[in-house]
């Protein structure tokens, strides 16, 4: 099946059906309450559209009955498995499924799952649903909803959408699609289901939800249907606006209180809707940025063409330090170690002089045609900069981490943050975590910048804010 040509956004949304006319929102919220949706995280830029919800980095059983003795609503658990192969990440759900069940059964509190991955499709699935399913299934269905609002990404007539400007492209034309360990052909998601289960399972089986009958018939209309999905089904659902992905919400939440059990693989936007959290404004800089006289630091490490980008405009700041880790020295033991000892001497140097420091790999990208391999290499280049962030002797005034893997990695590694609790976002799609106190920087702000969010001024936009808000 050939996947569908660019369109005009302007003129796709106008031709939709009205968005379904009642706020559901507010019964979202209180219908949250009797279970907790545990939101299991493949890098830690799902947070983006959340406030006042947990992230934990470890899922050891005492851990978990922790957090589930406390009757949440929701937290999120930052696991970073698009960083694994697929071997490893099918361990590590494993375990993490087996210490949930156990914790969730002592606790006495039922939960929900969400796997949270990619708005632009790069990700174990459906290898890490599958896993899950095997230790916490059966589930009725598997509903697939890669909408995000903040990043552009629309699914309309069952086919995925990156927005450009005024241009919808199919997510298959997009840089996303030839991702190294995760490239697909089809943006048509059910064609993208039988592409990514090799077959396993068919375009033709896969149920949609359409915008037709979200937006007229309402959570009932959509409940009905996610109730009627065969046992096992792989479901789309399609979204376009916020109000979709809100009515949907209702529905499972609806479906689940007469006894349904999905698991949801999701972008992020699903998160909030079905917590009822409608967006909250950016936060103000004071709410992050510390009072330390030091510097802040910025850590690059996405190679996405949105991160380049944005790094190019944000090395144009005045007063900048800016260090380059070449990744060819990465790359080789001999030349790596070197070249991470200068760059700690120069960041410590910098931040001291209470110069804002900004870390990024050189730009060329370096792959293999084995998906495992190229992971490797993405795990090399990012072990040296959290060598970095291991080596700062200075608390920065503020710390923005730029990638998905880069931020899990100087999250749990760099700073080795356990817990964190999520304050917002400080720019659309942008998540800000408050450090725990094991952490290695106590309370501190952390920016959790997505590679593919913003505009080309997002991270030069942030400086200044920071700068001068």
């Amino acid at each position: 099946m050939a996947d569908s040509a660019h369109l005009s956004s302007h003129a796709s949304f106008a031709g939709l059906p009205p968005a379904w006319p009642h706020d559901v929102l507010e019964a979202n919220r209180a219908a949250a309450t009797t279970r907790t949706l545990v939101v299991l995280d493949d890098d830690p830029t799902g947070t983006q559209t959340v406030r006042d919800i947990a992230v934990i980095t470890v899922w050891d059983f005492a851990t978990l009955r922790a957090e589930l003795s406390a009757a949440p609503r929701c937290f999120y658990i930052l696991t970073n498995s698009r960083s694994l192969t697929p071997s490893a990440s099918r361990s590590l759900h494993l375990e993490l499924a087996e210490n949930l069940r156990a914790a969730a059964a002592e606790a006495r509190r039922p939960v929900v799952i969400a796997s949270r991955s990619d708005s632009t499709l790069r990700g174990h699935y459906p290898l890490e649903t599958d896993t899950l399913g095997e230790v916490l299934g059966p589930f009725d269905a598997t509903l697939l909803m890669p909408y995000f609002e903040a990043g552009g990404r629309y699914t309309i007539d069952d086919t995925h959408y990156v927005a450009t400007g005024d241009r919808l492209v199919p997510a298959a034309e997009t840089a996303f699609a030839r991702d190294a360990a995760f490239g697909y052909r089809h943006s048509h998601l059910p064609s993208w289901v039988e592409e990514k289960s090799a077959c396993q399972t068919r375009a033709a089986d896969v149920a949609t939800v359409s915008l037709d009958l979200i937006r007229r018939g309402g959570p009932d209309a959509v409940a009905e249907r996610l109730r009627a999905l065969p046992r096992g089904a792989v479901c789309v659902v399609n979204a376009a606006a916020p109000g979709d992905i809100e009515v949907v919400a209702a529905a499972t939440l609806a479906a689940e209180q007469r006894g349904s059990r999905f698991i949801y693989r999701t972008a992020a936007s699903f998160v909030a809707a079905r917590l009822g959290q409608s967006p909250h404004g950016i936060l103000s800089p004071d709410a992050y940025r510390s009072r330390s006289p030091h510097g802040g630091l910025t850590i690059v490490g996405s190679y996405v063409p949105k991160t380049t980008a944005q790094l190019t405009r944000l090395l144009a700041a005045p007063d900048l330090a800016a260090i380059e880790l070449h990744v060819t020295d990465l790359l080789q033991p001999g030349r790596r170690d070197t070249a991470v000892a200068s760059a700690i001497a120069r960041v410590n140097s910098a931040l001291g002089a209470g110069r804002d420091t900004v870390v990024f790999t050189s730009r060329e990208l370096i792959t293999s045609p084995d998906a495992a391999a190229s992971l490797e290499i993405g795990r090399r280049i990012s072990d040296a900069l959290i060598a970095v962030v291991q080596g700062l002797a200075l608390t920065p005034r503020y710390l923005i981490a730029k990638g998905g893997i880069t931020s899990s990695n100087t999250a749990t590694r760099g700073l080795g943050v356990r817990r964190a609790i999520i304050l917002g976002q400080a720019l659309p799609g942008v998540p800000v975590w408050r450090l725990g106190p094991e952490a290695r920087f106590p309370n501190l702000g952390y920016v959790v910048f997505p590679g593919n969010v913003g505009t080309d001024t997002a991270l030069s936009d942030l400086l200044r804010q920071l700068r001068t808000g």
